[in-house]
């Protein structure tokens, strides 16, 4: 874990349970700071050496804004994300996406196509036999790893055909955050060695699919995660277990 990814679990783990405490307390002293500041004339200090302020307070105020930018924006960001479930009559899987356009996954070579759209006619060399239908073979329920980075929804891993899997996400939220990316994991709880990257995180909330490398041994993931890469920090994990 990098020291952001130390300074991060620090904050949501120690100071996030007592936020508004803390809060009060910085409001408070920021007033007091003020008051002083005004009373011992540091604003004229300041304006009288124009030159020395704009050489520290310039870059300053330049490092805090990209750096709030990167690292604190995405906590507000939201987004949704509908995609079709590989099961067709499984619904739009997120109250969000209700009456939205649901988008199937992408089809290799392709682009992502309408949800109900005519199916592509088979060639005169398939097989008569019918295709084989998607079942779940494994799910769970996200938990978020601490108060601070919440999450919650349902992990589905289903079988598409034989040797072919897709995880599904499905009635999905989750705290954003800078570099989230879809992990199965070898761990029931979280990140570990040997986790399988899927892709980056599509949406906070949602329903959409990740497609798994044919030929995967899933039976060796317990868990499917949301993990940040840039600071190694567990965002959200659901303990999969077989139906």
């Amino acid at each position: 874990m990098s020291i952001f990814g130390d300074i991060e679990e620090f904050i949501s783990e120690e100071l996030y349970p007592y936020r508004w405490p803390i809060l009060i307390a910085m409001v408070v002293t920021c007033g007091v700071v003020l008051v002083i500041g005004f009373r011992q004339r540091w604003h004229k200090a300041l304006w009288s050496h124009k030159a020395a302020t704009a050489i520290v307070g310039v870059p300053l105020l330049i490092v805090t804004l990209v750096a709030g930018d990167y690292f604190l924006s995405p906590l507000f960001e939201r987004s949704l994300a509908c995609e079709a479930s590989p099961i067709a009559t499984s619904g739009a899987g997120s109250e969000g996406c209700e009456g939205q356009e649901a988008v199937s996954a992408e089809e290799p070579g392709g682009s992502a196509q309408t949800a109900g759209a005519e199916e592509r006619q088979p060639s005169l060399a398939a097989s008569d036999a019918p295709a084989p239908e998607a079942r779940i073979v494994s799910q769970g329920e996200f938990q978020g790893a601490d108060d601070f980075h919440f999450g919650e929804g349902k992990a589905l891993l289903i079988e598409t055909a034989p040797g072919e899997h897709t995880l599904r996400f499905e009635e999905f939220s989750v705290r954003n955050g800078p570099d989230l990316f879809v992990y199965l994991s070898t761990d029931a709880t979280g990140y570990t060695d040997g986790s399988l990257e899927l892709g980056e995180l599509k949406a906070t909330d949602g329903a959409f699919n990740y497609e798994v490398p044919a030929g995967t041994d899933v039976s060796r993931y317990q868990s499917a995660i949301v993990w940040c890469k840039e600071f190694g920090v567990l965002f959200a994990a659901a303990t999969l277990a077989s139906n």
